[in-house]
Parts: structure tokens; sequence; C-alpha cells
């Protein structure tokens, strides 16, 4: 009894070992350069589907939400045979008021009368959210959408996801003027629109210490920008 004890003790460490590993994990690799590895192309394996287009009240733009196909390999064997059953989710994107969310690779925008489709972007990203600010449109008749999205593998492991630094941006309804707000190496804590002067205020934190981690010893940056403009130009502000 005594030796069973003892072993599950260690397996306990073990296991939190791995988990304080796991949090650990940096989202930052350091190597001299200051850059983000390059990414090899797109697995050619992998199938790209796109779910059925919606559009934002009181836009004349269709979106497409576009995704690598999801596969989950079940392991069930028929009574008659072994071969697996394959689970197959055709479901990439959700939408709830005004927002896509999801692991998307990219978006599509068709305007309503034509049969032209344009790409939001040419390099890989993952889109996790992309809002489309309705009262900004309702205000200043400027429509705009807001993505969160991973657009470089900062800890440099040969792919993009959520251990890689989250990024914001700008487009119009359109998709285009696709534009980068946040610095690069500069991670989004959260954003947030202020209707009754249509500013779009955001905040990130910089490694300044360069341990690869966002803690307590780095620094929070307060930007907004007057989207009531057409000129989106980032202001940093101090409010402590």
């Amino acid at each position: 009894m005594k030796k069973l004890h003892i072993t599950l003790i260690g397996i306990a460490i073990l296991l939190l070992t791995s988990c304080k590993e796991e949090v650990e994990k940096p989202k930052v690799t350091y190597d001299g350069t200051n850059r983000a590895k390059e990414l090899a192309k797109a697995d050619s394996t992998q199938i790209q589907i796109a779910d059925l287009p919606l559009q934002m009240d009181g836009t004349d733009y269709l979106i497409h939400p576009v995704a690598d196909l999801s596969i989950r390999e079940k392991g069930i064997k028929s009574r008659y045979g072994s071969s697996s059953v394959n689970d197959l989710s055709f479901t990439i994107s959700n939408y709830g008021e005004f927002e896509i969310t999801g692991f998307l690779q990219n978006l599509k925008f068709q305007k309503v009368d034509s049969d032209s489709i344009r790409k939001l972007t040419e390099k890989p990203v993952l889109i996790q959210t992309a809002t489309y600010l309705k009262s900004v449109a309702d205000n200043t008749n400027n429509q705009i959408m807001v993505y969160t999205m991973v657009d470089m593998d900062t800890n440099k492991d040969g792919k993009l996801d959520t251990s890689d630094i989250k990024a914001l941006y700008l487009s119009e309804i359109s998709g285009e003027k696709f534009t980068k707000i946040s610095s690069d190496f500069q991670e989004l804590i959260d954003w947030k629109l202020i209707g009754s002067n249509n500013r779009l205020y955001y905040r990130t934190v910089e490694d300044t210490n360069k341990n690869g981690q966002f803690d307590k010893t780095d620094v929070v940056n307060y930007y907004y920008i007057d989207l009531s403009k057409k000129e989106w130009k980032t202001i940093g502000y101090e409010p402590v």
C-alpha cells in the first residue's frame, strides 16, 4: 500500500511538472535576428473549404470564411471489419451579432452584384475574430472590420497557432485597406470600441525583458484610433 501511495505521488509530480512546462512555453523565441520564422508552404494534403457566405446588416458585401477541413479519426471499428470511421466537421466558423469567430486561414469578400471574389490577405494568418463595427458605420458611414489574429510564427515552431503572439488588424468592409495596427512582437491584450467618439481603444504588452514570456515585469502599452477619420492613425496615451 505504501509503494502504491509513493507511486501515485510520483505520477502527480510528473503531471504537475508537465503542465508547468506547457504553461511556460515561450510566445517569442529570440535568435538575434528579431524576426519571426518564415513559414513553409501550406500542406498540400490539407483540404480548404468555405462556409456559406454571410452579409453584415447594411453592407453590400458577402463574406466567405475559409479554413482547412477538420477531419478527426474516431478509431471506431466496424463490427464487420477493421476500417476506422472518420468524423468530418464541415463547419469552420461561428457567427454572432456582427462577429465571425473560428480558426480561419482567410476571409474572402464579394460585392453582392458581382461574381468577383477577393482575398483579405495573401500571407499565412490564423484569424480568430472578425467584427463589423456597426455603430461606427451608423455614425460616420465608414464601414470597418476589426480582426484579431496570429500573423507571425513568433515562437518559431513552424506553425501559426494560439501559442504565437496575437495581433490586431483593420480593413474596410470590402476587405481592402487591410492594415495591421498593433506593433510586431507586442501581444494584443484586448480592444474596445467607444461609440460616443468612434474611437477604437486597445492594449498590448511588450516583452521588454526578452524572456519570451509576457509577465508583470513587462510594459503595457495603450493606444486608440479615431475611426471617424479616413486615415487610421495610431495614437498612444498614458492612463497610468
